[in-house]
């Protein structure tokens, strides 16, 4: 089993950047395909990037260009950048984990019901 463990949310203001940081326990980290989404107050909880277990990497089109995705193996952690906030990003933001399965047939999942570990989530609060 993985335990997550977000950090780096807080208050912003707009234009501001801010360096979310997800620890992960465990020994098979590299195995792992990464992810960040968020939830923002009355709506689903929503894909925004993704680092496989390859070192690829995807955006969802709301932060694509503003937004780094990367991971620190020797760390056991993930890392998310994001530049240009703006008040629509706010939001709860979650740090999921995929273990490789050989029947994947992807290189990218963007549900929710993809992943298998969940970090309690840190909460990110961009002000205008």
């Amino acid at each position: 089993q993985v335990q997550l463990v977000e950090s780096g949310g807080g208050l912003v203001q707009a234009g501001d950047s801010l360096r979310l940081s997800c620890a992960a326990s465990g020994r098979t980290f590299s195995s792992y395909t990464m992810a960040w989404f968020r939830q923002a107050p009355g709506k689903e909880r929503a894909f925004v990037a993704t680092v496989t277990w390859t070192a690829a990497t995807d955006y969802a089109d709301s932060v694509k260009g503003r937004s780094t995705i990367s991971r620190d193996n020797a760390k056991n952690t993930v890392y998310l950048q994001i530049n240009s906030l703006k008040p629509e990003d706010t939001a709860v933001y979650y740090c999921a984990a995929r273990g490789t399965r050989y029947s994947d047939r992807y290189n990218y999942y963007y549900s929710s019901s993809d992943y298998d570990y969940w970090g309690q989530g840190t909460q990110v609060t961009v002000s205008s």
